[in-house]
């Protein structure tokens, strides 16, 4: 092959990589600028469009209190949102214009490491601002979602509050005979005793059941310290039963029963701000759509028994209180 072939097949090939490389680098970077659009664009959480005089933030704790569960432009966000609960209060923090928080709980409760987090998060708001934080219970507002009220200068319940279940529960599904039912065989390779909890011992529950009284013992601390109780009154009322509005406010759990309209006028009066707000979800055509296709695919058995035992939030500690089905 003559030297000019060579050289010119040498040149076609640098200018072939050339173009690929900057090919790629342009597709990544015009994908980058897209999605940043499309986020800005569809998704909820790209800001918060606070109003520009004195107001009351209200921070609503609906649902399951979980780590994020929509994660994506392609997902629908449903209950409760962590990370964006956490960023929206992080922003009131150092807001001039917000005057307090009035911190709005339907919640049976959820994880114990996200429960804490809220309520260290708003401990620090009212620290950094020095802005009072009330708390309204809706429906539910027990374990988890009574824990998040603890860090709350007055606590108000509608009559038909359910509220209390102050304790901490793990479990778990033994799903050994449905397995075999099903053909499936259950193979572990363990380092230790204690690193397989398939079939717990006496032993291994003796060590969950220390985990277990730990996280009861913080639990107890903070309704101590957020009602100004002895911990040895705490602890007889801590046993895992929820209350009536009635029955807490005889107990001293909360402060006053009344309808959401009559708190807000009441928090009014004491602050002198009587304007509220409150972020407003838009819905997300991407997420709708691909939650669509989603409910067409059929399940298998093993997804089935994925997604349950998933919804029982297996050997994770809760603050949760289990409701009637």
């Amino acid at each position: 092959m003559k030297k000019k072939q060579i050289g010119g097949l040498i040149v076609a090939a640098v200018l072939f990589i050339a173009v690929g490389v900057t090919s790629v680098f342009t597709n990544t970077v015009s994908q980058n600028l897209l999605q940043a659009s499309m986020v800005e664009m569809l998704t909820s959480d790209y800001g918060y469009d606070t109003p520009n005089y004195d107001y009351i933030a209200v921070v609503e704790v609906a649902g399951t209190i979980q780590e994020q569960t929509a994660t994506s432009i392609f997902e629908i966000a449903e209950g409760y949102q962590h990370t964006d609960t956490m960023n929206y209060i992080d922003n009131l923090m150092y807001d001039p214009n917000n005057k307090g928080i009035l911190l709005y709980v339907d919640s049976p409760g959820g994880t114990v490491y996200e429960s804490e987090e809220l309520y260290d998060k708003l401990r620090e708001y009212k620290e950094m601002s020095g802005n009072p934080v009330w708390t309204y219970m809706s429906h539910y507002a027990a374990s988890g979602g009574y824990m998040i009220s603890m860090a709350s200068d007055q606590i108000y319940a509608n009559t038909n509050t359910t509220t209390g279940s102050i304790g901490v529960i793990m479990s778990g599904l033994d799903m050994t005979g449905l397995y075999e039912k099903l053909g499936i065989r259950y193979v572990s390779i363990a380092s230790g005793d204690f690193k397989d909890s398939s079939k717990l011992t006496d032993e291994q529950i003796e060590v969950f059941q220390g985990q277990v009284d730990e996280y009861y013992g913080k639990f107890v601390g903070i309704v101590a310290d957020g009602r100004n109780m002895p911990d040895e009154k705490v602890r007889a009322l801590a046993d895992g039963r929820t209350y009536t509005a009635a029955q807490a406010l005889e107990n001293g759990l909360i402060d006053e029963i009344g309808s959401y309209e009559y708190m807000q006028n009441e928090m009014s009066d004491e602050l002198g701000v009587w304007d509220y707000y409150q972020p407003v979800s838009e819905e997300n055509i991407f997420a709708s759509f691909f939650s669509e296709l989603r409910e067409l695919v059929p399940k298998s058995e093993a997804q089935i028994l994925k997604e349950t035992a998933s919804s029982m939030e297996s050997g994770v500690p809760m603050y949760y209180a289990e409701q009637l089905r």
